[in-house]
């Protein structure tokens, strides 16, 4: 990604979200030009000349103080996210653009993850893809994949592909613009943490080729992690709908790592149906097992 335009058409989108009057300003009336807030403006109500806060704007500040980011970042009214996010785009880490390699997953968190048993956890990787699940989280997110997937890196699900190019995924979630929204905003995050990185970078651009809600939703550039403050719902077409929390974990010493886990409120029908699915997913897939969930899925 080009770091310069990145911060653009961040600061670009926050200043167009707010109206004179939301930051104490008087307006006089009439059709501005360009929605929101003018540069100029923004840059009296931080206290930074109108040429410095183009400059910064720009890209052409990488020396920006925290004491200019944290003003700008209050003007904007952005929230603890957003602010980490600027910080990122203004002073970027130094990173090699090399390709990394693949991404593994500690024994001692492969012991935890099958720990879990009828409960679906899966254990994400920098770049959203799965590095390993469990049987029960395999059934939940993709039955028409193939469990041992994880453990072939050029194979593996990566779970914003999922999101924006796979009918089932977009058919598991009752509200799928909502989950395609924050996977965007979770992706901005990442991206803007590791703005070298090449396996990124492909990412990124291969879902503004393949999708154009993908592109929509990334040039608003929306900044949050990806974790969920209420239940989602899914539509799941071996037990039906579910309604289920997941919890998202940082996991220590692993760059970027998380684990997920999906859990339903207890006694309720959605536990009930989630228990059907991990029973249904107990015993070894067969070619038998995997031909009926196909052939339900078609029947949906």
């Amino acid at each position: 990604m080009e770091r310069r335009s990145e911060l653009g058409g961040f600061l670009r989108t926050r200043r167009a979200r707010l109206c004179p009057e939301d930051v104490g300003l008087p307006d006089y009336g009439g059709q501005r030009r360009v929605p929101g807030l003018r540069r100029e403006e923004l840059a009296q109500l931080a206290g930074v000349s109108a040429g410095y806060y183009t400059r910064l704007e720009q890209g052409q500040s990488p020396n920006a103080s925290d004491a200019v980011l944290d003003a700008v970042a209050r003007v904007l009214q952005l929230d603890e996210a957003e602010r980490a996010h600027l910080h990122s785009l203004a002073r970027p880490k130094p990173t090699s653009r090399r390709r990394p390699r693949p991404e593994q997953l500690r024994p001692g968190v492969q012991i935890l993850i099958d720990s879990f048993g009828s409960v679906p956890a899966l254990v994400l990787g920098r770049y959203s893809d799965v590095l390993s699940w469990n049987r029960a989280a395999h059934a939940l997110i993709a039955g028409h994949l193939p469990f041992d997937a994880p453990s072939q890196p050029r194979q593996r699900p990566n779970i914003c592909r999922l999101v924006f190019l796979d009918e089932h995924t977009r058919e598991l979630y009752a509200d799928w613009r909502a989950k395609a929204r924050d996977t965007v905003a979770d992706l901005r995050l990442t991206a803007g943490r590791y703005p070298d990185d090449p396996v990124l970078t492909e990412l990124i651009g291969e879902l503004t080729v393949k999708s154009t809600e993908f592109a929509s939703l990334w040039a608003a550039h929306p900044v949050h992690p990806c974790v969920p403050k209420h239940a989602r719902d899914f539509r799941h077409p071996l037990v039906g709908s579910m309604t289920l929390y997941n919890e998202l974990l940082e996991l220590s010493l692993a760059d970027g790592q998380r684990l997920a886990v999906f859990t339903a409120e207890p006694g309720s029908a959605s536990a009930a149906a989630l228990q059907l699915l991990a029973d249904l997913s107990a015993e070894q897939e067969t070619p038998v097992r995997r031909n009926t969930f196909s052939s339900l899925k078609r029947q949906q």
